[in-house]
């Protein structure tokens, strides 16, 4: 008798690293999830330790294994999704990092950024469908070749890697040193800045740019294809490693949103707002991007509109360990509860500057509103509407850009359960919120690509099918309180511009 075949899922995150095991269905068998330190060296500086990274994922793939009490033989095959903008430069003979990755919150390149467009932020944005700006990892891997003692010679001589997290983890599971596969699909590669949407291969002239030899950059894949297999120095040895998704792609993915105008909002530590265009590039007039959606095998590349939203989960995060105001994430939906409205308060968590649609990163975080009848349940409610008052913001320049309005918004992501914000969401948006009876729709959608690239599923409309309605949210606020909001929302973004100079940055080191 045939053993039942699973797919393994490894999800590698902002906070965490975690291994999900999915069966035929689309349903969670066992998921093995482990934090990872947040390292903050200066203000406006984010890292993460790709050692540290490699290491829980390593051990999670072990825990889920265990926990499903299946073996490595019964995997069909491994697919990878990942934060995806955060930007690893290691060693090709040693295998070690020359820095730390930094992390895509990070603002340390606003000077490369200003000097790679000499006026003109939208420099490259007919070719890489972005604007320049700190978020992405082009300028990141500069700043580590122009600082880190010894790295652009070496970087010259052939001697250095570049990749995102995705291509991290590959490159470890399957040899590292002894023969590790250098890859990356098409929707991270997306995110560089480097990548030529039309083509889906490195832009030379940008590469030249930034100062980045061709040499270090990963080969460009498709999303959905058999790489490699698993390494001996790994519990996944002989496993096809056939998918790899950016966290955002794969979760819109794993929503099924394969129709031209379907659009998903994950809720995690920042808020990403995907719209499938199709195999249309359709550049933004109102702040978007254009990214690379998902490509399966040999098949035209499909494309996307992006808002994202640097803060979100996080600002609860925030609120827990800097402030002390909660003791645990769930605590802000039970403070917020008690009061009926946010009591004029209005918190802007431009902690890494503003991004969709906005793109500023002179602007930093400001809690406006404040009296003496304010207290911390108000600001609690604050703290969540913010979220998504920052998403009714991307839907409105969607709904600019593109040539039918949202009629629904799926949603996913950690701060889905909280029932206060869906509600609220759906009032600013004056449509329903709908969120699926699986949430984990990041490591499922990378889960999919990879059974897609095996036949463990046929085609997209097994996602489909899988896919099920949990809970829904309908609007229930009148229209003359939804705009009188959203223009008090709009003041106090406003009040957030301009903050950064060199004196204020002088005060924080």
């Amino acid at each position: 008798m045939s053993q039942e075949k699973f797919i393994l899922s490894i999800d590698q995150g902002t906070t965490s690293s975690r291994a999900i095991i999915f069966n035929h269905a689309g349903e969670i068998v066992s998921v093995g999830q482990m934090e990872h330190e947040q390292i903050f060296p200066k203000s406006g500086w984010v890292e993460h330790d790709p050692v540290e990274i490699i290491k829980n994922v390593r051990e999670v793939i072990g825990t889920a294994l265990s926990r499903a009490d299946i073996n490595r033989h019964q995997i069909a095959a491994v697919g990878i999704t990942n934060q995806r903008e955060t930007a690893v430069v290691w060693d090709r003979t040693t295998g070690k990092p020359v820095y730390n990755a930094i992390v895509w919150q990070d603002t340390r390149t606003k000077k490369i950024v200003e000097d790679l467009g000499g006026g003109d932020p939208e420099k490259y944005k007919d070719i890489v469908g972005l604007p320049l700006a700190t978020y992405f990892s082009g300028p990141k891997v500069k700043w580590i070749l122009d600082n880190v003692e010894g790295a652009r010679e070496k970087a010259e001589a052939g001697d250095l890697m570049f990749g995102t997290t995705d291509t991290w983890v590959l490159w470890n599971l399957t040899g590292g040193t002894k023969d590790g596969l250098h890859i990356t699909d098409v929707t991270n590669a997306s995110r560089t800045m480097l990548m030529n949407l039309k083509t889906l291969d490195w832009e030379e002239s940008i590469c030249k740019d930034m100062g980045i030899p061709m040499s270090m950059l990963p080969e460009i894949r498709s999303s959905s294809e058999v790489y490699g297999e698993g390494s001996k120095n790994s519990l996944l040895i002989g496993a096809k490693f056939a998918g790899i998704l950016g966290d955002q792609q794969a979760a819109t993915f794993g929503q099924a949103c394969f129709e031209v105008g379907q659009a998903k909002n994950t809720y995690g530590t920042g808020n990403f707002l995907l719209m499938n265009t199709g195999e249309e590039i359709v550049h933004s007039e109102n702040g978007l991007l254009t990214t690379v959606l998902y490509q399966l095998g040999d098949n035209k590349p499909v494309y996307a509109l992006e808002g994202s939203v640097a803060v979100t989960g996080s600002l609860v995060q925030w609120v827990r360990d800097n402030l002390g105001l909660i003791k645990d994430a769930p605590e802000v939906e039970t403070l917020a509860k008690k009061v009926d409205n946010n009591g004029g308060v209005y918190v802007v968590p431009a902690f890494s500057g503003l991004f969709a649609p906005y793109w500023r990163d002179d602007a930093r975080g400001a809690i406006v509103g404040l009296t003496r009848f304010v207290n911390r349940n108000h600001i609690a409610r604050a703290v969540l509407e913010s979220t998504a008052f920052q998403s009714a913001e991307l839907v409105e320049a969607m709904n600019q850009d593109a040539d039918v309005p949202l009629k629904e918004l799926k949603v996913d992501g950690g701060m889905t359960v909280n029932e206060t914000l869906m509600q609220f969401q759906a009032d600013l948006l004056d449509v329903d919120v709908v969120r699926p009876k699986v949430v984990e729709t990041t490591a499922l959608g990378a889960a999919y690509a990879a059974g897609l690239a095996v036949g463990f599923w046929k085609s997209e409309q097994d996602v489909i099918d899988n896919w099920s309605e949990d809970t829904r949210w309908e609007p229930a606020m009148d229209e003359e309180t939804r705009e009188r909001s959203m223009r008090v929302w709009r003041k106090a973004v406003e009040r957030t511009f301009d903050w950064v100079d060199d004196d204020t940055d002088a005060l924080t080191e």
